[in-house]
């Protein structure tokens, strides 16, 4: 189960770049998971989650700008497959292997990427506008991570 909410986090790292972490954040103060003594252990102090919530809001506001950039440039892209990365390995790490755990977080991160680039350009265009769209992908990167959470309990 871990190694699919791994799986699951990356999906949600792919939407959001910063969504997956503070939910993983979230998960490893108020859980706790256990990280005593891996290099993942920062995820549950008391300031990550907080600081990832707010980065994570700062990111829902730019993305609907339209300077922002597609999330397949390699910058955005690069980010997804870290925090992907960071996720799963979080997850795995509480179960003892933070590599198995990394793996699956960035294929998910790869998939979400994609999966969620193609999605949101077909509901673009079935509304005729990207705002809704963007919204929904909002919403769904949330109740995702929020899964994350209540699965984890």
């Amino acid at each position: 189960m871990f190694y699919g909410l791994a799986l699951l986090a990356g999906i949600v790292a792919g939407l959001r770049a910063l969504t997956a972490p503070a939910a993983v954040s979230w998960a490893a103060r108020l859980i706790p998971l256990n990280l005593d003594g891996s290099w993942f252990a920062f995820m549950g102090y008391a300031w990550t989650p907080w600081i990832f919530t707010a980065l994570a809001l700062v990111e829902l506001v730019t993305d609907q700008l339209p300077s922002t950039p597609s999330r397949k440039v390699p910058m955005q892209f690069g980010a997804r497959i870290v925090t992907g990365a960071l996720c799963g390995a979080t997850l795995g790490a509480a179960r003892g292997s933070w590599i198995v755990g990394l793996v699956p977080g960035v294929i998910g991160a790869v998939i979400g990427t994609y999966g969620g680039a193609e999605v949101r350009a077909r509901m673009a265009t079935a509304f005729g506008n990207d705002r809704p769209a963007a919204f929904i992908e909002d919403a769904a990167a949330i109740v995702l991570g929020l899964i994350i959470i209540l699965a984890l309990r």
